[in-house]
């Protein structure tokens, strides 16, 4: 790779990393894997730019890259680890930014998604970042008709989790 290329990866991976974050929040409960997981991907990301053509947004295909390496290193995983809470787990966040109110919702929210299978979680993701369903469609590889299902039975099980 010439040193503009990887210069110009260096600058898009950091303007873009809360979203390799946010994966990683999604799919490991404690620090170490969150690094582990985020340095995965990153390999991957590197590994595969030179082949980033420009047909979609850099975001677009950091996702599907990101989601695709999270979703296959989670498959991997033979064996539990017994894992911290995500409360006890300390991110870049700012407290005073949250109110304990937001703590709580963000909590509950996370451990119903926790509960759903991998592509499902993507999916939650993918709309929670405001994503349209024709972006999702593509970073997931499925047609839009079928993220708009997937989605509407997603929003029933997540009700059906948090109202018993």
């Amino acid at each position: 790779m010439t040193k503009k290329t990887e210069h110009n990866f260096v600058q898009l991976l950091e303007q873009n990393q809360n979203i390799v974050h946010k994966i990683c929040r999604l799919y490991t409960n404690d620090q170490d894997a969150h690094n582990d997981l985020f340095q995965e991907i990153t390999i991957q990301l590197w590994k595969a730019y030179p082949k980033f053509r420009g047909d979609a947004k850099f975001s677009t295909w950091m996702y599907r890259v990101a989601l695709n390496t999270a979703i296959t290193l989670y498959r991997k995983s033979k064996r539990k680890v017994k894992t911290q809470e995500f409360e006890n787990v300390a991110f870049k966040i700012k407290a005073e930014e949250y109110d304990d109110t937001t703590e709580k919702q963000l909590s509950v929210m996370y451990a119903a998604i926790k509960e759903l299978n991998d592509i499902d979680k993507a999916l939650v993701f993918l709309y929670l970042e405001d994503k349209n369903y024709s972006e999702i469609s593509d970073t997931l590889g499925i047609s839009e008709v079928n993220a708009r299902v997937k989605m509407n039975r997603i929003k029933k099980k997540l009700k059906s989790i948090l109202n018993p």
